[in-house]
């Protein structure tokens, strides 16, 4: 065989070689097969063929008006500002709650009393309007006359004279004589107080009672009360008095006795101690203990 018919041999054998190594490079290339799903069978049955539903929670049980109420209160949640309104809201009640108790106290007293008692009292407190009326009808009366007078400095001085006897009876340095009644408390027992004998003094001042002598000590409008020890007596001012204990009292008779026996005033009050009160009403009282006049250490008047 010739030269020329080799190569051509040659040349085939490269040619062959080539396609099969470009085959295999296709074949590499080629994704491999996935084997097809197996088809589902059609004579089964179609419930086979639908997914399985997934398990669903069991609902929650619904809740009564009365239970939702009681998540809504509990557990409390409070602001500050709500406790604020509590603290001020407990305030105000307890206030009221102690209003509302001292009120039926006092009514309960006046349920109690006896028709001829809640008259008594009623005069008393139109005797204090009365008296009350008196006075602004004597001040607007001396003012009158201040204004209307020739001689408005002589009537001045009468006036001024005038206010100093009465500033000079309550002050207790000068006598006084006058309507009014004597009471006398005996105590046997050494059951009768200071804060008793205050209390007495208390009431007769505010049934208009113009001068106060008790066992020979005058009662001015600093006067204190203390208590010398139980049966001992006690001090007035620092003057130490003893049972029976005497006031002297200047003032309305029809005024003062009446506050002093209303119901559960003075008169019951030391009953219920065991002392013994008596009242004497007199149209000639003279309280004759004196005060003696002291000068205020800084006070001075304003006209200086």
């Amino acid at each position: 065989m010739s030269d020329h018919d080799d190569k051509p041999a040659e040349n085939r054998g490269d040619a062959r070689d080539d396609s099969a190594e470009s085959g295999n490079g296709l074949r590499k290339e080629l994704p491999r097969e996935v084997p097809a799903a197996a088809p589902a069978a059609e004579d089964g049955p179609k419930e086979a063929q639908a997914p399985k539903p997934e398990p669903q929670p069991d609902p929650e049980p619904r809740l009564t008006g009365r239970q939702r109420l009681v998540q809504g209160v509990w557990p409390p949640r409070v602001t500050r500002a709500q406790l604020i309104v509590a603290v001020l809201l407990f305030g105000l009640g307890f206030g009221l709650a102690v209003q509302v108790a001292s009120n039926s106290d006092t009514d309960s007293a006046l349920r109690g009393a006896r028709q001829e008692d809640l008259v008594r009292i009623l005069d008393e407190l139109d005797d204090r309007t009365q008296r009350l009326e008196d006075e602004k009808q004597g001040l607007e009366k001396q003012r009158d006359e201040l204004e209307n007078s020739s001689d408005q400095a002589e009537e001045a001085r009468k006036q001024t004279i005038e206010k100093e006897r009465q500033l000079g009876i309550l002050a207790g340095t000068v006598a006084a004589q006058g309507p009014g009644i004597t009471m006398t408390i005996q105590d046997t027992k050494g059951t009768v107080e200071a804060d008793m004998l205050l209390d007495a003094i208390q009431e007769l001042r505010a049934a208009g009672a113009e001068a106060i002598q008790v066992n020979g000590v005058r009662v001015v409008a600093g006067t204190y009360l203390t208590d010398s020890g139980k049966g001992v007596g006690v001090g007035v001012d620092g003057n130490k008095i003893n049972a029976p204990y005497r006031f002297k009292v200047i003032g309305k008779p029809q005024d003062l006795e009446p506050a002093l026996n209303i119901p559960g005033g003075v008169v019951q009050t030391l009953e219920k101690e065991q002392a013994t009160v008596t009242i004497e009403r007199s149209t000639d009282i003279v309280v004759d203990a004196l005060r003696a006049a002291k000068r205020p250490d800084y006070a001075r008047s304003s006209s200086q």
